[in-house]
């Protein structure tokens, strides 16, 4: 999970991507003495001294002054007081065309893009200034920003009507209403309908507009196709790949971006660092903070937040919070961030700390906060601690609990044996909940010998979601614990008879350039016949320091020889037999998995890094493990 700022990416594309047609609201070059010292963008202070110049000079009914006064209101660079603006707008008694445009903008700039449209209306129906092509472009860049679609629909026909279908900054203004509310067919028919009026923010208009809805292979369709990219064409497609879970292809794009000498944009870099984030690829990640230096681009809260997030699921905890520490600025989502990291990094009481630190310096908490303090709670085994900001979310900061909190909660209880309790917590839950929660009952039902309420909790889940796997294996896996395998048998043709969709288990590593992925018995890797030789002296090496297989996690009634066969071609120890022969002596070996590491190859794992003097961090499912001479930062507790 990503969690920087919501909607960044796309909220920075959106910005940069409409070009307006400006021209209308710019000053005249033979202004007034009032506005002669006016930057092009004043902020709102030299707004006003210019504003008490005219009062001063008695030009304040003056209806061409006031105008350009509205002007720069409407491009200063601070936010904008609409109520001012309107008090300008409402001394002059005869408002032009040129006026009306920029309090439209005004009303826009200052959030209330309904007044913008109430502006518009009443220009229409009192006849004293026709709307021209600058109205309608920011007339319907208002609707947009209301989601006001209807009310946009019937300005595309005052398009048609004044003959400004062919207008491309109209057209432009159109395709991005369209995508903002969602009706992309009615945007691509906008883009289709004069393919000579189109510039390249039409192209990314509609590129983004498929990304949102997540036909990112109509957006990189549509991406080929384009006459022209700029900088803002290759952030949105490798943001839009990001979003969608294409992260190698947004790493490909980028090598395709240096490949045309643009210089990325800060956008960029935080999709690549989310990428990476996401991929555990901790060398690309570094690679990205390298160009970001190189480049001087400034850590503002969004790149440094990425960074932190991305240091912190690649497994670098530490570096991620030497960063974090040294940022300039920080918002909220950086300190999520950052408390999430050390919760999944086992680091309970750090992350509690900072979370104390957080409201100290007077940020409010949201839901995602308290995702990560009662994750930190869960990972570290603090029951009580939990139940208290559990308490307080609810009671102190009035943030409703969503599933993600009450799984926290469930996973807490449960993990720590207190299983009744955790059935009592989703029993008490004012929504359905989710089969995840009964399923993460299940599981501390399988640990902590729960036998009868695992079964009646397994049977729940099978009839809850007749499809899914999991539900099956970790039922089977009951029954296999007490050895019962004609119920195992019984389970596992329920499964194939229903047609369960089985999750694949996995396990990449960054090596040599590039992601390998390994799964259960892998034999296709290039070097598979020397991972498997590096397989043996594992095992030779890890029996002679006393590792005995731990076979209860196969589900099979076949002799214990095939058993430690099967489990022994595990994906994670592919990947760390990878690992010990393309890296150096001493290196660290990081793995990245997928769904939560079991109890052999995690034993396995932490003989490993005893008998190979080696540093393993695993990212599962569920957790960082950190394996290192012998002990796991886990503590077992998992």
């Amino acid at each position: 999970m990503l969690l920087c700022r919501p909607n960044f990416l796309f909220f920075w594309i959106s910005k940069q991507r409409l070009n307006f047609h400006f021209f209308s609201t710019l000053p005249n070059p033979r202004l007034p003495p009032p506005f002669s010292s006016l930057p092009p963008t004043p902020g709102i202070t030299q707004i006003k001294q210019a504003h008490a110049r005219i009062l001063v000079l008695g030009l304040a009914n003056d209806g061409r002054i006031t105008s350009h006064l509205l002007a720069f209101l409407a491009i200063s660079s601070s936010s904008l007081p609409s109520d001012y603006a309107l008090s300008i707008y409402n001394s002059i008694s005869h408002p032009t065309v040129f006026a009306t445009n920029n309090m439209i903008r005004c009303f826009v700039k200052g959030d209330l893009p309904r007044h913008s449209i109430s502006l518009y209306s009443h220009m229409c129906r009192s006849f004293v200034a026709a709307p021209n092509k600058h109205t309608l472009t920011f007339v319907l860049q208002a609707c947009s920003n209301a989601f006001a679609i209807r009310e946009g629909a019937q300005v595309q026909t005052h398009v048609i009507k004044l003959g400004f279908v062919k207008d491309v900054f109209v057209r432009n203004a159109l395709i991005h209403l369209y995508c903002t509310c969602c009706r992309v067919e009615s945007a691509k028919q906008v883009f289709d309908e004069v393919p000579s009026s189109r510039d390249v923010v039409s192209w990314n208009s509609m590129i983004v507009g498929f990304v949102r809805l997540g036909q990112i292979s109509v957006a990189q369709k549509l991406f080929v196709e384009m006459p022209e990219k700029d900088v803002i064409s290759w952030g949105t497609i490798i943001s839009g790949c990001v979003q969608n879970g294409e992260l190698e292809k947004a790493l490909d794009y980028f090598k395709e971006l240096g490949e045309q000498k643009l210089r990325p944009n800060e956008a960029i870099l935080v999709s690549l660092l989310a990428a990476a984030a996401q991929l555990g690829t901790l060398e690309y990640g570094k690679r990205i903070h390298s160009i970001a230096n190189s480049l001087r681009f400034p850590m503002t809260a969004s790149l440094g937040t990425a960074l932190v997030d991305m240091y912190a699921k690649c497994g670098c905890i530490d570096e991620s919070r030497f960063l974090f520490d040294r940022m300039p600025e920080k918002d909220k989502w950086s300190w999520n961030v950052m408390i999430c990291g050390l919760a999944t990094h086992g680091l309970g009481q750090e992350a509690l700390a900072l979370f104390e630190k957080f409201l100290t310096q007077g940020f409010h908490p949201v839901n995602v906060t308290f995702i990560g303090v009662l994750t930190a709670c869960s990972r570290a085994g603090l029951v009580s601690e939990g139940k208290h900001f559990f308490k307080l979310m609810t009671d102190t900061y009035g943030i409703e609990p969503e599933m993600e909190h009450y799984g926290c909660m469930v996973d807490l209880l449960s993990r720590a044996g207190f299983v009744y309790d955790a059935v009592e917590m989703i029993n008490r839950m004012p929504a359905p909940p989710d089969p995840v929660l009964w399923a993460s009952v299940l599981g501390s039902c399988q640990v902590h010998g729960f036998i009868e309420l695992g079964e009646e909790i397994g049977n729940k889940l099978i009839q809850m979601d007749p499809t899914h796997n999991g539900h099956y294996v970790q039922l089977a896996r009951i029954f296999a614990r007490l050895r019962k395998w004609e119920d195992v048998s019984k389970v596992r043709r329920l499964m194939a008879e229903r047609n369960s969709n089985k999750i694949a288990g996995w396990s990449l590593i960054e090596a040599e350039g590039r992601v390998h992925r390994f799964v259960a018995g892998d034999k296709e890797h290039e070097r598979t016949t020397e991972i498997y030789k590096m397989l043996e002296i594992m095992g030779v090496r890890i029996a002679a320091a006393g590792y005995s297989a731990n076979v209860s996690s196969v589900l099979h009634d076949i002799e214990e020889e095939e058993k430690e066969n099967a489990i022994k071609e595990h994906s994670e120890r592919l990947a760390i037999a990878f690992g010990l022969l393309v890296t150096k002596d001493g290196d660290c070996i990081r793995i990245i998995k997928n769904l939560r590491v079991c109890g052999d190859c995690h034993e396995v794992s932490k003989i490993i890094s005893l008998v190979f003097e080696r540093e393993i961090i695993v990212r599962d499912g569920s957790r960082f493990h950190h394996f290192k001479k012998g002990i796991c930062s886990c503590q077992d507790y998992w």
